[in-house]
C-alpha cells in the first residue's frame, strides 16, 4: 500500500476531485436558506431559527475537526510515552552498570589505602568532574595495571553512554508533556463546542424543532436525489467499461487490473459488511469501537475487518491510498469532506455511505450529499 501513497493535499486539489464551491460550508444546504419563510420570525433578542441552526451545524462541524486533532494527539502521546519508558528503562540499566565500574574503581581505591600503593588517586579521580581528563595525563596512565585501566576505560564509557540517555530521555518526556498539552487543549475545545450547541438546541420551542426535522427531510430529499444521479452515471460508466472488457477479450485480448479489481471488491465487501453491521451505534468522539465510534474510528475498524490497517486520524487515512475521482468511486473506498479534512465516511455504492455522523447521532447509511457536493474533499482507495 505505501507504493501508492500520496503527499497530503495543500492548497490545490489532486486531479480528478472538484475544488469545493464553500470552503467551510456548514452541514446543511442551500436548501435552508430556500426554506426561511417556514421559520418562525426571531423574536427580540433571540437568534432565527436559520441562525440557531447554522451555530449548531458550526460547532458540530468545530468539535468533530477538534476530535480528529484530539485523536492525533493522543496517538502521538500514545508513541512518545512508550519511547519515554524505553528510555528510562535504558536508563536504568545503564546506572546500573556504571554503578558496578564505580564499586570495582573504589575497590582500588581501598586497595590502595591498605597497601600504601603508589596508584593514581583513585578517589581524586571518583570526584573529578572529568574522570577522563584526570586519566588522560601520562604520569598517571602509566602507572595503572590493565586491570585498573579496563575498569577506567569501562567506568568512562559507562558514564558517557548513560548521560547522553539521560538527556535524550528528559527531551522524550519534554516532548510528551507538549503533546499532553495538545491533548488535554483539544479535548476542552471538543467538550466546549458540544456543551455550546445542546445549549443553543435547548433553547428552541417545540414548534421550531418541527420546522427543523422539515426542513432537514426536504435536505435528506435533495441528498437522495443527488445520489441517484451519481448512481446513475457509475452505473453507465460501468457498462462502457464492461462493454469494453468484452470486446477486448473477443479480439484476443485481456482485461487489465481484473485481478485486482476482484482482490479489492473482496477486501471491500468485508470492510462495508463491518462497517453495516455498526449502524445504529452511537458517535462518540474519539471512539474506535466495538460499542461506538467517531467517524475515523468506524473507517478504521472496518478496513482492519478487511485486512487492512489504516491510520488513526482524517488527516492520515486520506494520505493512505489512492486518490481517485468521485465518479469513479467503488464500494469501500473512504470519502472524506470538509476543506480540512475532518470527516470521513466508507461509500457503499449508489451515491451512498456509511458513516457515524456526529455527536448526538448514530452510525447510519446517507448519501454523500447530505451537506451538499461542495463538501466533499475527495475519494480514497485505501487498498
Amino acid at each position: 500500500m505505501a507504493s501508492h501513497r500520496k503527499s497530503r493535499p495543500s492548497g490545490a486539489r489532486a486531479a480528478g476531485i472538484r475544488t469545493p464551491a464553500l470552503a467551510t460550508a456548514a452541514l446543511t444546504s442551500m436548501a435552508l436558506f430556500s426554506q426561511s419563510a417556514e421559520a418562525a420570525p426571531a423574536e427580540d433578542g433571540k437568534p432565527s431559527l436559520e441562525e440557531v441552526e447554522k451555530k449548531v451545524d458550526a460547532l458540530y462541524r468545530q468539535a468533530e475537526s477538534a476530535t480528529e486533532k484530539y485523536n492525533a494527539a493522543k496517538e502521538r502521546t500514545g508513541r512518545q510515552r512508550k519511547q519515554v519508558d524505553t528510555l528510562l528503562d535504558d536508563v536504568a540499566r545503564r546506572t546500573e552498570r556504571l554503578n558496578k565500574a564505580r564499586e570495582e574503581l573504589g575497590s582500588f581505591a581501598a586497595a590502595q589505602y591498605r597497601t600504601g600503593a603508589s596508584v593514581p588517586d583513585t578517589a581524586t579521580f571518583l570526584l573529578a568532574d572529568s574522570p577522563q581528563g584526570y586519566f588522560d595525563q601520562d604520569q598517571l596512565m602509566s602507572r595503572l595495571t590493565s586491570r585498573q585501566k579496563g575498569a577506567v576505560d569501562d567506568y568512562v564509557t559507562q558514564q558517557s553512554a548513560t548521560m547522553k540517555k539521560r538527556q535524550e530521555a528528559a527531551r522524550s518526556l519534554e516532548a510528551l508533556t507538549g503533546t499532553q498539552d495538545d491533548l488535554k487543549a483539544a479535548k476542552t475545545t471538543v467538550q466546549t463546542k458540544l456543551a455550546s450547541a445542546r445549549e443553543l438546541l435547548s433553547q428552541l420551542t417545540a414548534a421550531e424543532k418541527a420546522r427543523l426535522a422539515v426542513i432537514e427531510k426536504r435536505q435528506q430529499e435533495e441528498a437522495a436525489r443527488k445520489a441517484a444521479e451519481l448512481a446513475k452515471q457509475q452505473a453507465a460508466a460501468a457498462g462502457r467499461e464492461a462493454s469494453s472488457s468484452a470486446a477486448s477479450s473477443a479480439s484476443g485480448g485481456s482485461a487489465s487490473g481484473s485481478g485486482s479489481d476482484s482482490a479489492y471488491a473482496t477486501k471491500a465487501a468485508k470492510a462495508i459488511a463491518f462497517a453495516r453491521a455498526q449502524i445504529g451505534k452511537p458517535y462518540v468522539w474519539g471512539a474506535t469501537g466495538p460499542g461506538s465510534y467517531d467517524c475515523s474510528g468506524l473507517s478504521q475498524a472496518a478496513w482492519k475487518a478487511a485486512g487492512v490497517s489504516l491510520p488513526r486520524t482524517t488527516y492520515d487515512q486520506v494520505n493512505a491510498g489512492t486518490t481517485v475521482s468521485l465518479a469513479d468511486a467503488l464500494p469501500g473506498d473512504l470519502v472524506f469532506f470538509y476543506d480540512d479534512v475532518s470527516h470521513v465516511g466508507i461509500y457503499i455504492g449508489n451515491g451512498m455511505m456509511i458513516h457515524a455522523p456526529k455527536p448526538g447521532a448514530y452510525v447510519r447509511e446517507e448519501s454523500i450529499y447530505y451537506g451538499g457536493e461542495s463538501i466533499i474533499h475527495s475519494v480514497v482507495r485505501p487498498a
